[in-house]
């Protein structure tokens, strides 16, 4: 038996597909990665408007109050969470990062916020509940993020996701190490 043929599907059969191989790393993909970028952006946080960086920040402050107010945790169990969260959002955090700046088509998108979350995060670690701690945690890890003091500045060349969340890791560590001291003194 044979199958009959019409012309449009044999020009079809003719044209060559269009691939993406020679496409540019900075062309945006049409189609997004679902999983990337709602880690990336952390649900959603990361198209906030004006500022997506404090927004994240914000989303993983409140995140962590959240917890905080509604589990009643021993001081212990919130450090535990907390770390158990960093590590998840690390894991999770550098490949979606890595995919969400491959299909936008740009190096570090301010839409990408997971690593304001880690470093937020971080910034938290060892912070009694409290607002007083938990804002100047948020305003120490907004201003070494923005700053971005040595070796932070460096650590975004890392290639892909690693260069995006590791700067902010660096300034979470440098506002925890303040905070930690502004909580001795005061």
């Amino acid at each position: 038996m044979f199958l009959k043929t019409s012309a449009s599907s044999a020009m079809a059969a003719e044209t060559p597909m269009k691939t993406e191989a020679g496409a540019s790393p900075n062309t945006p993909a049409q189609r997004k990665t679902l999983w990337a970028f709602t880690v990336a952006t952390f649900f959603g946080a990361g198209y906030g408007k004006p500022g997506p960086g404090t927004w994240g920040s914000v989303a993983a402050l409140l995140l962590w109050a959240a917890f905080a107010w509604l589990a009643h945790p021993a001081p212990q169990t919130l450090l535990l969470a907390l770390l158990a969260g960093i590590a998840l959002t690390l894991v999770l955090g550098i490949p979606a990062s890595t995919i969400a700046a491959r299909e936008s088509g740009r190096e570090d998108p301010q839409f990408v916020v997971i690593d304001e979350v880690i470093g937020q995060w971080i910034a938290l670690l060892f912070c009694p509940f409290d607002w007083l701690h938990a804002l100047i945690a948020l305003i120490l890890f907004r201003l070494f993020d923005i700053t971005k003091p040595f070796p932070a500045r460096q650590l975004e060349n890392l290639p892909g996701g690693w260069g995006i969340v590791f700067d902010d890791v660096a300034a979470g560590l440098y506002a925890l190490g303040v905070a930690s001291l502004l909580r001795h003194w005061f």
